[in-house]
């Protein structure tokens, strides 16, 4: 009798012509997304960027205009059109311009003598240290840089509640003659006058189509009493904003038919992976003391 045998099982698998036809599939499934997907995901990407410089502009746009508006009265100084010079305020109010008198132990402002203490009849939003400054009637740059109207603060107290908000001690001081606005202001000793500058900006980009500008702010170096004859060095300067590919900073002392108020035009362009982005404001700055 004879016994029927079972052929082998086939071994599981992929032949040669399986594998080949697989890898021509994956082939074209990546041609076809690279063609439909990569222009969208580049779109993105460039969108991305463009938004980043946008909001960075925009930060470094309303910080300037943010301390441009505390800015002594005409205390704003332009070397070049890519940087500017000011005195920032970090609180201000009235004096008491004459003696109290209702009540006694009031300190008041002497118009014929040096100062060295007076109430302050206003609330301030920030009350100012030992060794900040004080300035009255700023008329010209030159006055609050070389100091003819500045003195330092050497104590801060409070009067009795029907004599002020404050009583603020500074060092002797002639307050200017003639003045009857009864306003002063408070410099910060850590920041002092201040320079924005616009260093390095052009439109020659790198390999990567940065623009090497760089938007410094430099602040804490004192005041300098010679107006700047150019924009200074950035070294040791804080970094506000990279990428600019231009800026133009412009000053108009008076601004408007009234002339009591002064106008700053800032303009910030960003380059970055080839794309730009351009920003345009400005800050209207108080020119009355």
């Amino acid at each position: 009798m004879k016994h029927r045998t079972t052929p082998p099982h086939r071994r599981s698998g992929f032949t040669l012509v399986e594998l080949v036809i697989t890898l021509v599939l994956f082939a074209l499934m990546a041609v076809t997304l690279a063609l439909f997907f990569r222009p969208a995901i580049d779109s993105w990407l460039a969108v991305r960027n463009r938004t980043r410089m946008a909001a960075e502009a925009d930060n470094a746009l309303r910080l300037m205009q943010r301390e441009l508006r505390t800015a002594v009265p005409n205390s704003i100084r332009t070397p070049g059109s890519a940087c500017f010079e000011f005195v920032p305020t970090k609180a201000g109010g009235r004096y008491r311009m004459a003696a109290d008198t209702v009540n006694g132990g009031s300190a008041a402002v002497d118009p014929g003598a040096a100062t060295s203490s007076f109430d302050v009849l206003t609330p301030l939003a920030t009350l100012p240290a030992v060794g900040d400054w004080v300035v009255v009637d700023n008329q010209n740059p030159g006055d609050v840089y070389g100091g003819s109207n500045r003195s330092a603060v050497s104590s801060v107290g409070t009067p009795a509640a029907a004599l002020g908000r404050h009583r603020l001690g500074i060092s002797p001081l002639q307050f200017p003659l003639g003045y009857d606005g009864g306003r002063f202001g408070v410099i910060d000793q850590a920041q002092q006058a201040v320079f924005y500058v616009c260093s390095g900006a052009s439109t020659t980009l790198d390999a990567s189509g940065n623009a090497p500008g760089v938007l410094v702010r430099l602040a804490g170096y004192g005041f300098n009493a010679a107006a700047p004859s150019s924009c200074p060095s950035t070294a040791g300067g804080s970094i506000v904003a990279s990428g600019l590919r231009s800026c133009r900073f412009l000053y108009d002392a008076n601004q408007g038919a009234t002339q009591q108020s002064g106008y700053v035009s800032l303009q910030l362009e960003f380059t970055r992976g080839g794309e730009t982005t351009s920003l345009v404001g400005g800050a209207h700055v108080a020119n009355v003391p």
